[in-house]
């Protein structure tokens, strides 16, 4: 029998897509604007540096559970940042980024052919992508009133969410919790984006206002990428539910998925100092103020982005329309369709990029 390629299972990777814009853009007399990915552009803080160095010359194996130093500073932080208490510091398992994380999630937990993931109408692409890793049906559904008398063995949750900045508040995720208990069903929650709230509040999964002190079935998935600037560190970790973390432990042991002990170091150091987290936040937090009034100043209608890094912004219509027009204007951004159907009339508009180019952009917009 032929083998069939994984990727064939896949869909195509949509930045490929982007290349004639790109383009474009780039040939713009000042240069490209790239809004297109959240990728950060800001150094990385001193304090990390030194941590990652530091034990550079230590040859042996790291642990695939990670350092107690590590998995207490990440537990210290989700205390003094967002108010979490109760995650046992056994419960913190590190991972080489949150990407990798969320990719082989429901193969990890021995989801396939008969299990259904749910994951939000407009996503990360990479939900869907480890659902299909792991042979799972998938439905996009922010209500999980559409899913009818069905039950899911895994519901995928991004509040702030990546594309639109959308936060969903205590009522949706305890309707959330509820009905996953209700149901035996395991909730992801993606909280890369929770440090970068701008308006309101965003709670996490684990906040005891959600779940009532309980974290049966609950995964929580943090990055370091976003207000630490770790994206090349590849950097996160996941925490909740004792009994599914010592699961994915015990599946990650075997299969060798350990994140390098200098990475290790740099993420107890990054966990354990506000400071420069506070620093890169109002970064991005003048960015935004400065993109923000460019982009309505241009015609556009920004829905949701009350949180995050990214705009999500409409003028009626095609978003394909929509990503032209930026580029001639050398500026590169996402079109939604990148992120659902329902994302076809907006485009996705990152805040990393630097000072100068963020203030290029609004130049150019206005």
């Amino acid at each position: 029998m032929p083998r069939i390629p994984v990727a064939t299972a896949l869909p195509d990777f949509p930045w490929d897509s982007l290349g004639s814009a790109k383009a474009k853009a780039f040939a713009h007399p000042g240069g490209i604007v790239n809004l297109s990915v959240g990728t950060p552009v800001d150094p990385v803080a001193p304090i990390i540096q030194d941590a990652l160095t530091a034990v550079a010359e230590v040859p042996g194996y790291p642990t695939t559970h990670g350092t107690e130093e590590l998995r207490n500073a990440a537990v210290e932080a989700l205390r003094r940042r967002y108010g979490i208490t109760g995650i046992d510091p056994a419960a913190v398992l590190p991972a080489i980024g949150t990407k990798e994380l969320i990719a082989w999630l429901p193969r990890l937990l021995g989801l396939g052919a008969d299990d259904l993931v749910v994951i939000p109408e407009l996503a990360y692409p990479t939900y869907e992508v480890g659902a299909l890793l792991a042979g799972a049906r998938v439905i996009r559904a922010d209500g999980l009133n559409r899913l009818g008398p069905e039950g899911a063995s895994l519901i995928f949750v991004n509040s702030p969410s990546n594309p639109t900045g959308k936060v969903l508040g205590l009522e949706h995720l305890r309707k959330v919790v509820d009905w996953a208990r209700s149901r035996g069903a395991i909730v992801a929650s993606d909280e890369c984006y929770l440090g970068l709230t701008w308006e309101g509040e965003a709670l996490s999964i684990l906040d005891e206002r959600v779940n009532d002190g309980d974290l049966t079935g609950l995964l929580a998935v943090h990055s370091l990428s976003k207000t630490s600037n770790l994206a090349s560190y590849r950097a996160g970790f996941v925490t909740g539910d004792p009994a599914l973390v010592a699961e994915l432990l015990e599946v990650r042991k075997h299969a060798g998925m350990m994140v390098p002990l200098p990475i290790q170091s740099a993420m107890t150091a990054a966990l354990s100092d506000d400071d420069h987290e506070n620093e890169q936040r109002e970064r991005y937090r003048r960015r935004r103020e400065i993109l923000l009034a460019a982009v309505r100043g241009a015609g556009f209608t920004v829905d949701n982005s009350e949180a995050g890094l990214y705009l999500w912004a409409t003028r009626g219509e095609a978003c394909r329309d929509t990503v032209e027009w930026f580029a001639e204007r050398g500026i590169l951004v996402a079109p939604g369709e990148f992120y659902g159907p329902g994302g076809g009339t907006h485009v996705r508009i990152a805040l990393t990029a630097s000072d100068e180019r963020i203030a290029a952009a609004a130049e150019r917009l206005v």
